[in-house]
């Protein structure tokens, strides 16, 4: 059986970490164009559900973790205008595109943007308020490694809000979406990125994650508690949350 530390971008001997910077430095230029067309733009509507959700908590010290081209962070900004957030990731080529958009934005003062390594993020404990990462958990070459850092940094009584794709159980929405991931995606992928396998990882990587109650295990496994889930459109989103204890 297939996990997410097994599933690679491109080969099975390199380090999966090794291989996410690689992928997503290449799909960088058309990432927000992907992300857009994929969904049909449902995807801000995710966003921005996880965003009120974290709104009730008020935090004033956020981290965005694989925060990518920064629309999550940015969304934060706008809707907590007390709080900074500090975004980080892998890929040098979609924080270069994520900075840009920040200044556009005029959130320069109150988002930074920085590469780092979601297994050994370089703060101290209990440093943040809130811990979040949008459609970046299926990319961990250690998942629980992962959890357990993001813990780490969290404060007591701090949130953690995972926002991923999700592999629906109804009977008649699952095939569709096994045709439209498996089947559509790559071949549009294909067209539009310069990296065709990147979009073939995709369903790849979403089908191997641990999901629904198996996640929230993960999740208290890592130290945190009160781990909720929340479905969305038809299952083919989730959004994860918890507490530190």
């Amino acid at each position: 059986m297939s996990t997410p530390e097994t599933i690679k971008p491109y080969d099975g001997k390199r380090p999966k970490t090794e291989q996410v910077e690689e992928m997503f430095n290449s799909i960088a230029p058309a990432y927000d164009f992907m992300n857009r067309a994929m969904t049909f733009g449902i995807d801000k509507l995710w966003r921005s559900k996880a965003v009120g959700m974290v709104r009730r908590h008020a935090p004033a010290r956020l981290l965005d973790v694989a925060t990518g081209t920064g629309d999550l962070a940015i969304k934060l900004a706008r809707k907590l205008p007390s709080a900074h957030i500090t975004g980080i990731d892998l890929s040098e080529g979609m924080l270069e595109i994520g900075r840009k958009k920040v200044d556009k934005a005029g959130l320069t003062e109150r988002i930074t943007m920085t590469k780092a390594d979601c297994l050994a993020l370089p703060f101290a404990d209990g440093e943040f308020d809130c811990v979040t990462v949008a459609y970046g958990v299926r990319n961990f070459e250690h998942l629980d490694r992962g959890y357990a850092e993001m813990a780490r940094v969290l404060r007591p009584g701090g949130m953690l809000c995972v926002i991923e794709l999700s592999v629906p159980d109804g009977c008649i929405v699952r095939p569709l979406y096994k045709l439209y991931t498996r089947r559509i995606i790559p071949v549009f992928g294909r067209m539009i990125s310069d990296d065709p396998r990147a979009y073939t990882y995709l369903p790849e990587s979403i089908a191997a994650m641990p999901q629904g109650e198996k996640m929230l295990r993960m999740m208290e496994e890592a130290g945190l508690t009160h781990a909720a889930l929340n479905k969305l459109t038809f299952g083919t989103c989730t959004i994860y949350t918890a507490l530190k204890r």
